[in-house]
């Protein structure tokens, strides 16, 4: 069985190579979806009872995860120095460093890396993450899957 959890969080970006538009600062109100595989869980009486994993555990791990750090912060390609020494120059301003360009690809990927241990099995029915799809924009999306 598959489920999937939708999240949404607003950061901003960069992209310092990009030919147009997005090499400007700007922001986007972006949509994670985590997509994770197990058997139902068939346990009478228990609160996880005919389910993967419960939906509110799903959204609290990819909080903790990802969207807890990456809400409302600049996300910043390490290597693009003026960027990062700018933000460095805002007192307190939340910025994550990333070792790749914050494009909709890497972040999706970064997004799986990050979650990926954290919902493995974690109910004892094979669990474990299939895909996170990252939206940049209502009409434009990543999908980072598992190998096989």
């Amino acid at each position: 069985m598959r489920i999937t959890r939708r999240l949404e969080f607003d950061a901003g970006h960069r992209i310092p190579d990009h030919a147009s538009q997005c090499r400007h600062l700007h922001g986007h109100r972006y949509v994670l979806e985590v997509s994770l595989s197990g058997e139902i869980i068939r346990a009478e009486g228990q609160p996880v009872n005919g389910m993967v994993m419960d939906f509110a555990d799903v959204k609290r791990i990819a909080n903790e995860q990802v969207v807890s750090r990456w809400d409302h912060a600049f996300l910043a390609y390490r290597d693009d120095r003026q960027i990062v020494d700018f933000l460095a120059s805002i007192p307190g301003h939340k910025t994550v460093l990333l070792d790749v360009v914050p494009t909709a690809e890497n972040l999706a990927e970064e997004a799986f890396r990050l979650l990926d241990a954290a919902y493995r099995d974690v109910y004892g029915n094979h669990l474990r993450l299939e895909r996170v799809r990252l939206y940049e924009t209502p009409n434009c999306w990543a999908d980072a899957l598992r190998a096989e």
